[in-house]
């Protein structure tokens, strides 16, 4: 697997390698630490401040990115660093084009608090190619085995995420939990009201519920299909709801380390991240794995 770790020195950053450390990497996997400090021309009568700034800069790059290996490192994978001067996010969506795996801090020097996502890492979320984990805080230092929440709705976007999570070294006692979640019919219908649905209704409603939960048990077998042979331990759920409030709740009763999910779903745009994709990213306070088609 050829993984690009983007690392900004910051102790998120940091924190985000130390989690790579739990992944079952060996010899045969490659880590890519990519450092990138913004290009920023200073236009004032001392000629000196710019040069003076790039030295600092050539200084604290090898700093960074020593820091940053030292750790990886034992990962067991093969590591290589390098420096480039240019606008985060664009340098590292660029670089990570041709990577299986992007590995970020959930936030970065600039982030206000662990769970706000910084707006370098959400960018890059957006337009990377490939998928994106962003790591947050609280995995930082935990132990024991890991849980993932994988959110499936059968789309493209899903199909995608199973061929991302069977392709990640995840360590052998890791467990997965498939969730998908079911938009009521009675969703647009205001609660107090529904009491009031005659009974020629409500066997429709009952209908159509019966033949979602079909569909959702249909895209479940599908995930565990493709997940197979690669967890030793793999649940499934079906919920009616909101998607976006049940994904991040179903995360925090099972204490989930990652959420994944495709950057969209049912409805959503090719190379734009839906919705609920955004919600969660911005409001779950585990690490989240973007998946992309």
């Amino acid at each position: 697997m050829k993984i690009l770790f983007a690392t900004d020195g910051s102790e998120y950053s940091e924190g985000a390698a130390k989690f790579l450390t739990r992944f079952k990497l060996t010899k045969d996997d490659e880590i890519s630490i990519l450092h990138v400090m913004n290009w920023v021309p200073v236009m004032t009568e001392w000629e000196t401040l710019y040069t003076d700034f790039r030295e600092i800069r050539e200084e604290i790059a090898p700093r960074v990115l020593e820091s940053a290996e030292n750790i990886l490192k034992m990962t067991g994978a093969k590591t290589g660093a390098s420096f480039i001067e240019g606008y985060p996010a664009k340098e590292i969506v660029d670089a990570g084009s041709g990577s299986d795996l992007v590995v970020m801090g959930a936030t970065g020097l600039r982030g206000i608090g662990s769970l706000i996502v910084g707006s370098v890492t959400k960018e890059v979320a957006i337009k990377s190619h490939s998928p994106v984990l962003a790591v947050r805080p609280p995995q930082w230092e935990k132990s024991g085995k890991l849980k993932v929440l994988f959110a499936s709705d059968g789309s493209p976007f899903s199909d995608a995420m199973t061929r991302t999570l069977s392709s990640i070294p995840f360590p052998d006692d890791t467990e997965i939990t498939i969730l998908n979640v079911i938009t009521s019919v009675l969703s647009d219908i205001p609660e107090r009201f529904a009491i009031e649905i005659n009974d020629r209704i409500k066997t429709i409603v009952a209908r159509e519920r019966e033949k979602e939960s079909g569909e959702s048990e249909k895209n479940l077998e599908k995930a565990v299909n493709g997940l197979a042979g690669k967890f030793a331990s793999i649940e499934k759920m079906s919920v009616f709801g909101n998607p976006s409030e049940v994904i991040i709740n179903t995360a925090e009763t099972m204490k989930a380390d990652i959420i994944a999910l495709g950057s969209s779903g049912m409805r959503g745009i090719k190379g734009m991240l839906g919705s609920v994709s955004r919600y969660v990213l911005s409001h779950c306070k585990c690490s989240v794995l973007i998946g992309k088609t």
